[in-house]
């Protein structure tokens, strides 16, 4: 009985490490590119910016690991790729930003985290912000 379970155990461990499978990774980025895509339909982008003030940002929203767009006034919005990716911001989770003006800048690290539990899921270092402004 013993060497059952312990045989059952090595091939869970097996399993949890094994690689992401493939075809769902490329899914998964397929509909992270589609849904930025989405959200730039229709605008045209500015030039890239260091800084933009934060009581001009209304919310934010991930495309994935790679963007987080960023809701400025009006219909204009920032996009943010994080050099190094960022987690995702789906399922409720928010943004929390720790900076020492009224600008969030490019390096500044932010948050990932449930508001609802407190659970933190990562964070990551902004880079530029590009704005996109709809065309028309």
């Amino acid at each position: 009985m013993k060497t059952i379970l312990a045989l059952t155990l090595i091939g869970l461990t097996a399993a949890s490490c094994a690689p992401a499978d493939p075809i769902e990774s490329a899914d998964r980025a397929d509909r992270e590119a589609m849904a930025l895509a989405d959200a730039l339909r229709g605008r045209v982008a500015g030039e890239p910016m260091t800084c933009v003030n934060q009581r001009d940002l209304r919310g934010n929203r991930s495309a994935g690991e790679g963007a987080i767009i960023f809701d400025g006034p009006g219909t204009l919005i920032y996009v943010n790729r994080p050099p190094a990716g960022c987690p995702d911001l789906d399922s409720g989770r928010s943004l929390l930003t720790r900076t020492s003006g009224t600008g969030l800048c490019r390096g500044d690290i932010v948050t990932v985290f449930d508001p609802l539990t407190g659970n933190q899921y990562g964070s990551c270092g902004l880079g530029d912000f590009v704005p996109y402004r709809r065309t028309g």
